[in-house]
């Protein structure tokens, strides 16, 4: 199925996405696939362009970050639509863990591949979202990031947490994984199904999103000045080797704490408690 509907976030990439998908269009043009482009005009529009590409027979592509990933997961999931990624965002966490090429003759070729890789995603709430969900410091981090589109991209998720650690308390976390409880004082707990969140930090080093499991990464309350001395190893995943952390692995998670809001691929979801279940092979992705 050599025919596309490629959906742009014409915000994504300092405005640069079209930009960016253009040389990607061209080559699978090039190689004889049938593309329509189309100009997201937000989030709330997801579920009627992915319904379109469902009853065109479509292959749908995101351009765009994570915010645009994240918008069309949820329909991509629904309609069984077979989905793929051209990043052009401030973070293409998702992107970077699925191995997504930057060149855009390799990208065109995950494109056309003849069959789609089962890809697991997370149910939480009303949504289905693609990277992970968290609760702490963390969230209230997402919630800062969300506020400075002006700063450089590499420094925004370094800033937010370090401002969001001075401020946030010690919580009481009571986190239970397929019924197993686990309590215990603490900063944040991530559920990630990809390992990577906050523009390039590798917070669940051993996470699959294949392997129908999700990490659970646990950070308890030390000292904050070792926390945030210790924030540049959470870009090579070292930091899981700290005492302070616990990763564990799970189906179902549950996560309860009080005065926390969770948060998911960057957006709000609602107060804790909440709970997330991983579906598993639920998303069918093009990646070559």
């Amino acid at each position: 199925m050599n025919t596309f509907q490629v959906v742009i976030n014409p915000s994504s990439g300092s405005g640069n996405a079209a930009g960016t998908a253009q040389p990607v269009i061209d080559a699978l043009r090039a190689r004889g696939a049938r593309v329509r482009t189309t100009m997201s005009p937000g989030p709330q529009a997801a579920d009627a362009l992915v319904a379109a590409s469902a009853a065109a027979g479509e292959r749908c592509i995101a351009v765009g970050g994570d915010g645009m990933v994240s918008s069309m997961v949820g329909p991509v999931f629904r309609y069984g639509v077979e989905f793929g990624i051209i990043p052009a965002g401030r973070g293409n966490d998702f992107a970077r863990q699925l191995g997504v090429p930057f060149d855009p003759e390799q990208q065109a070729s995950a494109l056309l591949a003849p069959t789609a890789t089962a890809v697991d995603a997370i149910a939480v709430a009303d949504r289905v979202v693609a990277g992970s969900v968290y609760a702490g410091v963390d969230s209230r981090t997402s919630q800062i990031v969300n506020g400075l589109h002006r700063m450089p991209t590499a420094l925004q998720y370094p800033y937010g947490a370090v401002r969001s650690l001075a401020t946030f308390p010690r919580t009481a976390y009571t986190v239970t994984i397929d019924g197993a409880v686990h309590r215990y004082e603490g900063f944040t707990v991530v559920v990630a199904n990809s390992g990577y969140y906050g523009k390039g930090m590798h917070i669940a080093p051993g996470a699959d999103v294949r392997d129908g499991l999700l990490d659970v990464v646990m950070i308890a309350a030390g000292s904050r000045a070792r926390f945030i001395a210790r924030l540049p190893s959470v870009y090579r995943g070292t930091h899981v080797d700290h005492p302070e952390i616990t990763v564990l692995r799970g189906r179902t998670v549950t996560i309860e704490a009080p005065g926390v809001v969770a948060y998911a691929d960057g957006e709000p979801v609602c107060p804790l408690p909440v709970t997330a279940d991983v579906l598993p092979a639920a998303l069918r992705m093009l990646l070559g």
